[in-house]
């Protein structure tokens, strides 16, 4: 395990230093893996602490309002903040493989090109120029209502979510959600308590589970539990841009 204490380099190298092949297999068992320490508490604090900067951001959106929930998150605009851009950068190679193996498995087409750059290149000649990462901040009694990110018709299957915050610490609650509805089955539910400074790694829309017939797409979706108390900030990596 690597902890806080121990973290050095960039964030590229230390998510490269995850056990991906054990990433993978969790990702495709429960449709969502929790990564090793990525980020110090220093700089959870440093990114939760942007989201009072108006400036850094294109959009603002009250759940309440939209009927999502309870609760506020902020689309980043472009140039993102460093550590936002690099954390991005660093996860798409590790999660290109899964996103290519599902494709195969359920005969669908894997557009995905090997950098992030040319594929957000892809997404921007399609209409889809929109930045997609968020800062997301709950208080006390918020929530969020399942859904899933998708955009445009350009979509990357993975998306990654870090906690900012210390659970049972910072807040209590707010547990991260993803609910799968499996083939002639019903629903099944997976809860996470998302660590400070450690990442999620989920379904963006639906993930390959076996069936009778070969391969089935099961949809999933995701959402977070009540705060009971405190404040809750996540980071959202969603890695296609939005229409």
């Amino acid at each position: 395990m690597i902890t806080a204490t121990h973290l050095s380099g960039k964030p590229r190298e230390r998510v490269a230093q995850g056990d991906w092949p054990g990433l993978a297999e969790e990702v495709n068992e429960f449709g969502c893996a929790l990564t090793h320490q990525i980020l110090t508490p220093a700089e959870c604090r440093s990114i939760a602490e942007l989201y009072d900067e108006a400036g850094l951001f294109r959009l603002t959106i009250d759940m309440a309002r939209y009927r999502f929930g309870s609760g506020q998150y902020r689309y980043f605009d472009s140039p993102f903040p460093e550590l936002v851009q690099q954390l991005r950068e660093a996860f798409y190679p590790h999660l290109l493989p899964i996103a290519r193996d599902w494709a195969a498995k359920l005969g669908r087409p894997a557009p995905w090109p090997d950098t992030l750059a040319e594929w957000l290149q892809m997404c921007h000649e399609a209409g889809q120029t929109k930045p997609t990462p968020i800062l997301l901040r709950y208080s006390s009694g918020d929530w969020n209502a399942l859904h899933r990110d998708l955009y445009g018709d350009l979509v990357f299957p993975l998306q990654v979510v870090i906690g900012l915050d210390e659970p049972g610490g910072d807040y209590r609650g707010g547990e991260f959600l993803l609910i799968e509805q499996r083939p002639r089955a019903q629903s099944r539910g997976t809860v996470a308590l998302l660590e400070q400074g450690r990442g999620l790694i989920f379904t963006t829309r639906d993930r390959p589970v076996r069936s009778a017939r070969g391969w089935s797409a099961s949809p999933v979706r995701h959402g977070v539990s009540a705060v009971r108390s405190g404040r809750r900030h996540t980071l959202g990596l969603v890695f296609h841009d939005a229409a």
